[in-house]
Formats: C-alpha cells, sequence, structure tokens
C-alpha cells in the first residue's frame, strides 16, 4: 500500500475544470497540493471533486493567487497562510492528513514570482521564503512526517531549464532566490525529485508562447520537499508530463510522489 501525492499549479481551476478533472482521473493520487485556482472558496467546484471521493479544504480569493489541498483520506485540522508572515495573499495551506498509516501533514505552497527583480515584489518573494524557511524549521521539530509541495517559483538547476542565459535576469534564478531555496534543504528536508530521479532537463512548466511545449522549453520550478521521516518512505517520482498536451491545459503539470504507507 502507498500513499500519493501531487502537486500541480492548475492556473485556474474554474477555466480548466473538465481538463482538471480528467488529469486527477489519470493520476489518481490520494492527495492533491493546487495551487492558483484563481477562486474565492465558495466558488470552488467542491461537487465535482467531491464525487471522486475528496474532502477539500481551500483558501482562496478572487481572480488570483489561491491554493488547495484534496485528500482521499479525512482532513483533521488546516492552517491558513505561512506562519508569522503577514500579508494578504492565498498562498499557503497546510493540513493534517488521517492518511491510513498514520498522520502526514502537508502544505501546498504558491512561492511568489518576484519578478521583477529590484523591486518590493522580489523582497516580498524573499521575505516569503524567509518566514516559510522559519516555519519548517519548527516543523522539523515535531519529528513527522510532512510535505510541503507546490510551486515554488524557484529553479534550482542551472540544468532545470534548457538555457540559463535565458533565465539570468529572472527573479526565478536569481542567486538569493536560490540560496533562499538551498536553505530549506539544508533545515533537513529533502526535494523528492532529487532523491528520486535528479536526472537533468525534466521539467513541470511550459510557457504558453514562442512554442515552448512543442520545442521542450521548460523549467523545473514545482517541488515537494519532505521531512526525513517522509523522505524515508519515497518510492518514486513521476511528473506527468502528458497533462501539458491536452486541451485547454495548464502551463504546469502534476509532478507526483510516492510514498510506502
Amino acid at each position: 500500500m502507498s500513499l500519493k501525492i501531487a502537486a500541480w499549479n492548475v492556473n485556474s481551476i474554474l477555466a480548466r475544470l473538465p481538463t482538471a478533472l480528467k488529469v486527477f482521473e489519470a493520476v489518481n493520487a490520494d492527495i492533491w497540493c493546487l495551487q492558483e485556482i484563481k477562486c474565492e472558496d465558495a466558488r470552488f467546484p467542491r461537487l465535482e471533486f467531491e464525487a471522486l471521493g475528496y474532502n477539500i479544504e481551500t483558501y482562496g480569493q478572487k481572480s488570483y493567487n489561491g491554493v488547495a489541498i484534496l485528500s482521499k483520506h479525512r482532513i483533521e485540522e488546516t492552517i491558513r497562510g505561512v506562519p508569522g508572515l503577514d500579508h494578504e495573499h492565498a498562498r499557503y495551506i497546510e493540513c493534517v492528513i488521517a492518511a491510513p498509516a498514520g498522520p502526514v501533514r502537508v502544505a501546498s505552497i504558491y512561492a511568489p514570482n518576484g519578478n521583477p527583480v529590484g523591486t518590493e515584489k522580489f523582497q516580498f518573494k524573499l521575505a516569503f521564503m524567509e518566514a516559510l524557511q522559519a516555519h519548517l524549521r519548527g516543523l522539523l521539530q515535531l519529528e513527522e512526517r510532512f510535505v510541503i509541495a507546490g510551486d515554488y517559483n524557484v529553479i534550482p538547476r542551472d540544468v532545470d531549464c534548457v538555457n540559463p542565459a535565458v533565465w539570468a535576469n529572472d527573479a526565478l534564478f536569481q542567486p538569493e532566490t536560490r540560496a533562499a531555496y538551498r536553505a530549506l534543504l539544508n533545515l533537513g528536508v529533502a526535494d523528492a525529485y532529487m532523491q528520486a530521479d535528479g536526472a537533468a532537463h525534466k521539467y513541470t512548466f511550459w510557457d504558453y508562447q514562442a512554442g515552448a511545449w512543442q520545442r521542450d522549453n521548460g523549467i523545473r520550478i514545482d517541488h515537494l520537499l519532505l521531512s526525513p521521516q517522509a523522505a524515508d518512505l519515497l518510492q518514486n517520482v513521476d511528473i506527468y508530463r502528458q497533462a501539458r498536451g491536452l486541451e485547454k491545459a495548464s502551463d504546469h503539470v502534476p509532478i507526483v510522489a510516492q510514498l510506502a504507507a
């Protein structure tokens, strides 16, 4: 028995509902961490996902941002927003889920993009990562299974894009951004993809512009970070590329970790 946890920036759940339902059925994850749902809580299409067997917690806002966790197992407690960070963006939701082999803490994260560099948007990106680091330090002291999954808006390595020179001035690739991501890993959490595979030039995002999908000009910016207790159970990680080729596709695809139950 295993536990499948998927992270996916759906880029508007209402605009892509038929596509999302197809992807959900194909991947068949036990837990989904969604980002950019782009709707208020009351407008989330709960009935359609409840029909697939999911319990649902959302942290939405009108037109922008928004995160959600959907679980086939009971959700026991929920936190909305990164503790210690005062802002109005719906970018973080954390739930404790009553999985069959014991509780697992799961968070869906949509980190700020941060562009353009040199503005308050980039400073907010770094402040968000700093608050997340402080929160993870506290979670690690609990010595429990947790997975912090979603769109981190960080390209961790040069080989996580096609041409690093193209991204040199982008917030996703700045030294400060990558250092903030490494600081999370240095706490003792594991990047699930790096632990299970780590191969170069596998991507989770392809822009809508300039035929990026057709030319496989992508980047890896969606990550699952695991506590040591969860990392010990990691069996594999899969990037569900097929989702990008569907009609009305999100520009991101799901990344799915499988843990031994």
